[in-house]
Parts: structure tokens; sequence; C-alpha cells
């Protein structure tokens, strides 16, 4: 399969790298991508082609990745609108919908929308994934290949769910990194280093997270077995019951869906 990436920016190159990683052929990759500095690096590090702008060549391939901003979508598509015809289209951009996509591209509806996260950089990363219903069962294949190069893949039934899942995985790794930041100044103020708080606070969440992920267990039972009645572990979660810690988080994910909405309907506009 020959794969056309349309920007190259961060989450390309993780695509890139992963794909590269798994024994994909570095001849099979392209990169549209207008910064002569990006196109130098990406060569270099890859041994890809790399293009200025969109053309012909760009166009033979079997798969088109959107990995420009969602801001710069329109503008970015106008090359290929009405020129894509067999070609499976994977956007990676965040908020921007399917439908929006297909007018751009002059009505081609071979299109899934994708939203990794942030640690698929590292290839530890789990993204959504909407196909239209035009997208037989092997472009779905070709989509979860590339994806599936910097992580684990799940496919939402429904594209309104595309924003929640930027709510609860694209976002998440903020959350979790507000809560380290959070516990590592706790930690400090208790009196250790610094080295010693990121230390502790880091490698706590790490253990935890992969014994989540051992047991078969739910966590809230993984959260009781911590718990010992009377004990210090019970004292902090009352103190985080009492403040509704879990509730204002309910919230914030809820406040990131809706926003996902509202910059939906932005990036559509005419």
């Amino acid at each position: 399969m020959n794969i056309t990436f349309l920007g190259g920016g961060n989450m390309a190159n993780a695509l890139i790298g992963g794909l590269l990683k798994q024994g994909f052929s570095a001849t099979g990759i392209k990169v549209v991508e207008p910064l002569a500095e990006n196109r130098e690096r990406l060569a270099a590090t890859f041994g890809i082609a790399c293009l200025p702008a969109a053309d012909a060549t760009a166009m033979d391939c079997e798969a088109l990745v959107l990995s420009v901003k969602p801001q710069q979508m329109r503008e970015a598509l106008a090359p290929f609108s009405g020129k894509l015809s067999h070609q499976i289209v994977i956007s990676i951009a965040a908020g921007t919908r399917l439908a929006d996509i297909s007018r751009w591209l002059g009505g081609h509806r071979k299109l899934v929308r994708s939203m990794p996260n942030t640690p698929a950089l590292i290839g530890a990363g789990i993204t959504g994934l909407y196909a239209d219903p035009c997208v037989d069962a092997e472009g779905r294949r070709q989509a979860e290949m590339v994806l599936g190069a910097v992580g684990k893949t799940v496919w939402i039934a429904e594209e309104a769910m595309m924003d929640a899942v930027t709510a609860v995985s694209g976002s998440g790794p903020a959350y979790v990194f507000y809560f380290i930041e959070s516990l590592r100044d706790a930690a400090r103020g208790l009196g250790f280093s610094e080295e010693q708080a990121r230390l502790l606070a880091i490698e706590t969440v790490i253990g935890a997270a992969a014994l989540a992920a051992a047991s078969p267990e739910d966590v809230s039972v993984l959260r009781q077995r911590v718990t010992s009645k009377g004990g210090t572990t019970e004292a902090a979660l009352n103190s985080l019951d009492a403040d509704q810690v879990k509730a204002a988080f309910v919230r914030a994910v809820e406040a990131a869906e809706a926003r996902g909405r509202e910059l939906g309907e932005l990036l559509g506009k005419d």
C-alpha cells in the first residue's frame, strides 16, 4: 500500500516511524510538506519522499492521511478536490467532520475520521476510529493498519461520539499530566526534593496504570483494596469526595466534549 501524508507534523512523524518499525517500506510513503526545513528533516530521518505541494505524485496512493491542523484543512484539501477515486482518506484532525471533508474533496466519501492521542509519539497511543458507511472492509483494515502503528485502536459506531473520544482519550493525557503535576507538588510540599517528588509521582501513575491494565478486575475494586478502613488512603479519598473532585472531573470531560462539538460547527462553516 502506498500512503501519502498531507502534513509532516509530530503525529505524522509518529505514524511514519511506527509504520517503518512494523516493516512498512519507506518507498511506499510520501509526505506533502510546504516547509523546506521539515521536508529535509523527514527525508533525513525516514528516507521517504517529501513533496513541497500536492501534485499527481501525491495523489498516486491508496491511502491519504490528513495530518494538517483543522484550521488549515479546507485550504490543504483544495488541490485534491474532485481528483480522488479509490483512495481511502484518513483524517487525524480533531473536530473536523467527515461531511465537511467530503464537501471540500468534491464529494469523496471513502473517509475515516480518527482521534489519536499524544502517547502515540512513543507508540503507546489509543485511537478512536469512525468510518463513513461507504468505506469497505479493506478500507477499514488500511485505516487500522496506519493508526495501529502507534498503539491500540477502537472503532466507534457513530461519528457524533468522536467528540466524546476527543474529550476522553484525546484530551486525556492532559488530565493525567495535571494529576501528576498535583501529586508532585504535594510531594514537594511534604519535603521531598524536586527529583524525588517527580519520580514518586510519575512512577506511581505508571505502576497503577499498568496494574489496572493487567488486572481483570474493575478499577473501583483495585481502589478499594488499597483503601484500609480508618487508614491514610481513606483519609485522602474522603477529602477528595468532600471536595467533589470526581463530579468536577466528569464536568470537565463533558466541557471538553461540548467544546469539540462547537469547534466542529465552526470549522465546517463556509
